[in-house]
């Protein structure tokens, strides 16, 4: 082997090495072929809802396992006791990156995705990445930027089965029972979006079947908010 020879094959070495530990591999999940056409990476800069207000840009949490037979169990009680439980650290508080890795029960990974459809497609994404489709937790994370303070506006969410929904570290939805995804099934008290920034994190708990959610803003005469950014940095 030459010197040369020798300098390349460490450089890729390190090169690789660097790849792993920065979370490099955090868009390999924009490149599992099971995920299209349900997501596609996201883009560099942020992005506004679609033309009816729905959120479609989101970090996922590959699925937690949460083993349940039944959705019939979803009561206020259980699902709140299951989705307020800490499986991760900085579960609440923390704004994940593409490609972070969380030690739960056992590592998982977050992943920075657009969505396809107004329907985030939970079941999709855990079934493209070769993860567990049931009986599992997913978490969702977007941060929500504001071109001003916006008073008495609501969360309009749907998901399958049960979710609660924290908008800035306080809980705003909860949808309980087992139940379908429905567009603006469940609408919050009114709430404040700030100026700038705001932290949106949802969690959505599913036995059996298709898992997927919907969200987006609405003002107090119930029409969707476009002008708004979103983006997971």
């Amino acid at each position: 082997m030459t010197r040369f020879t020798r300098v390349r094959a460490i450089g890729l070495v390190l090169g690789a090495l660097a790849g792993i530990s920065s979370g490099a591999n955090g868009q390999d999940a924009a490149t599992a072929p099971g995920l299209a056409p349900y997501f596609k990476p996201v883009t560099q800069g942020a992005t506004t809802p679609d033309s009816d207000g729905f959120l479609r840009r989101w970090l996922l949490l590959e699925p937690i396992d949460k083993p349940n037979r039944s959705n019939t169990g979803f009561t206020a009680t259980y699902v709140r006791q299951a989705l307020t439980t800490q499986y991760f650290p900085g579960q609440f508080t923390a704004i994940p990156r593409d490609g972070q890795v969380v030690k739960a029960t056992q590592p998982l990974r977050w992943h920075a995705l657009d969505s396809g459809a107004l329907n985030v497609k939970l079941f999709s994404f855990a079934k493209g990445l070769g993860k567990p489709t049931y009986g599992v937790i997913f978490w969702a994370v977007t941060i929500v930027d504001s071109p001003r303070e916006m008073r008495d506006v609501r969360l309009a969410v749907g998901s399958n089965s049960a979710s609660i929904w924290w908008l800035n570290g306080k809980e705003t939805a909860g949808l309980f029972n087992d139940r379908r995804m429905v567009m603006d099934d469940v609408l919050s008290d009114r709430v404040t979006l700030r100026k700038g920034r705001n932290v949106l994190r949802g969690a959505v708990i599913n036995g059996p079947g298709l898992s997927d959610f919907c969200v987006r803003f609405v003002d107090e005469g119930g029409r969707p908010i476009t002008d708004l950014k979103t983006d997971v940095r």
